[in-house]
């Protein structure tokens, strides 16, 4: 939808689109540390897609740097002992 204004420019209106990169950034970092099916992920909002890479990335942090497996992230991630695998 196109809104006129008093001086006699336009301005473009409706939704602006999630840089499609970025989608497929999200969906293969998810799909190849959590195995789950294209569908599955893009029927996640982008917060939760976004929350989602956070603790995967939590997780390898943990694994990464041989910490404490009970201690929790600096992020807030799930402790590894809680994470089922």
């Amino acid at each position: 939808m196109r809104h006129s204004h008093p001086g006699g420019g336009h301005t473009g209106g409706g939704i602006v689109g999630y840089p499609l990169d970025s989608l497929y950034e999200e969906v293969a970092f998810i799909a190849y540390h959590f195995h789950w099916p294209l569908d599955d992920i893009l029927n996640l909002e982008h917060g939760d897609r976004q929350r989602f890479m956070d603790e995967i990335s939590a997780i390898n942090r943990q694994m990464n740097e041989g910490g404490d497996a009970g201690s929790p992230s600096s992020s807030g991630g799930i402790p590894l002992q809680y994470w089922p695998g």
